[in-house]
């Protein structure tokens, strides 16, 4: 899978995930950007992230990742394992 693909499914998860079509996420992306991104539904972003692409982030992961590029770095590894 590419970044690219990455970013495409990541949009589609973060739009429903706070139920707004307009979202559209970058590599800079981070709780800043989007207004309803707080600590609760960062718990249910990051489950929805892994139930999207079969990953399992563990809790330094979760509680290290500064924006969206990270997070799909991580994914990426995942995927290429």
């Amino acid at each position: 899978m590419t970044r690219e693909q990455i970013f495409k499914k990541l949009d589609v998860v973060f739009r429903d995930v706070f139920d707004d079509d307009s979202i559209c996420v970058a590599e800079s992306t981070t709780s800043e950007d989007i207004e309803d991104w707080d600590s609760l539904e960062h718990i249910n972003l990051i489950a929805a992230v892994e139930q999207e692409f079969g990953v399992k982030f563990n809790m330094g992961q979760v509680v290290t990742m500064k924006n969206v590029g990270e997070m799909a770095d991580i994914i990426m590894g995942q995927l290429s394992e």
